[in-house]
Order: C-alpha cells, then structure tokens, then sequence
C-alpha cells in the first residue's frame, strides 16, 4: 500500500478513467471494513459502512489536495461516514450474544471467557459519548497513533489526549458497575 499507487489511481480517475478506483477499493477495502466493523461490531453492516465511505470518497476526489497521505484523507471520510451511519442507525450497535456449549473443553471454556471479556469491553466502549468513543476505537481498536486519531477526527492533538483521558476513566468506571452487576 503505497501513497505513489494512491496518487496514481486518484490522478487516473481524475482525467476520466474511473476503472482506476478499483485499485484504491482493492488497496484498503480491508481495512476500511475494519474499521467499520469497531464502530458497529457487525461484519455485514460493516461492509456496507464501508461501501458507502467508498462511495463518498469517490465522489469527493476532487476535494484531496494531495496534501498529505491519501489513506488519511480516506480514512477521514470513512470515519465520518461511520459517526453518522451510527448516530441515524443505534439500534443495532449491540449484537446478540451466541449461546455457549455447557461441554466445551477448559481450554475452550478460558478462550470463551476472554472473548466474553473482549465483548464486555467492546460494549462499554460503544455505549461511551460518541466524542470519547470515536477517540478509543481509533487509537486502541485501529492502532492509530495521537496525531493520526487527531487528524482523522479534524481536533488538536491535545483534544485528543483529554478524550484518551477521559474517555478511560469513563470506561474504567462502566467495566466496574458492569463487574458489580
């Protein structure tokens, strides 16, 4: 994934040759279900999250100045998308849980109840404010960095060091009331 083949793409698709956005979809369509996927937490809604930051990245092409990494900008807007698919549509931001084989071997049992942990935390984290959310799933989920997070979500560094923060110390306290119940 290289920013060359990005400019490339975006240039060709630019003067008319729209086949070229196949290599940008190609390129980062993995990533971007991703994602997706840590806003919604459902692998088909994801997809189609995904489809539609596609879709809105292609028609604003002609808004990236190339300026810095297109996968940046990209990631802006697939953000974006995200946010606001997720505010129009909470009703499915938590799905069912599968229920679990009582004969499961130990090892299968442990496993089960490091994935129950995971989703126990994934579901904290979905029901935080949307600003401190947004600011966890990026920095902890997709393994962005202060500056990437910051410049996905259009804040100040330090915003986004408060949010961290903050957005924490609020999870720690949801973890703990979900513990006690």
């Amino acid at each position: 994934m290289s920013d060359e083949q990005d400019a490339a793409d975006v240039g060709r698709v630019l003067v008319g040759d729209v086949e070229a956005f196949e290599g940008i979809v190609l390129r980062w369509q993995e990533a971007l279900v991703t994602l997706a996927f840590r806003y919604c937490r459902d692998r088909h809604r994801s997809e189609e999250m995904a489809q539609s930051a596609f879709v809105k990245a292609y028609l604003a092409l002609r808004q990236w100045r190339g300026e810095g990494p297109f996968r940046r900008w990209l990631f802006v807007i697939a953000a974006n998308v995200y946010r606001s698919e997720m505010r129009r549509n909470r009703l499915f931001m938590l799905p069912l849980d599968a229920a679990r084989d009582a004969c499961q071997k130990t090892s299968d049992i442990e496993r089960g109840e490091v994935e129950e942990r995971k989703e126990i935390v994934r579901r904290a984290v979905t029901r935080l404010p949307e600003k401190y959310r947004d600011v966890l799933v990026l920095f902890y989920f997709h393994e962005k960095d202060v500056l990437e997070t910051a410049q996905s979500l259009g804040v100040a560094e330090g915003t986004i060091k408060a949010r961290l923060h903050r957005g924490r110390a609020l999870l720690e306290r949801a973890l703990h009331r979900i513990k006690d119940e």
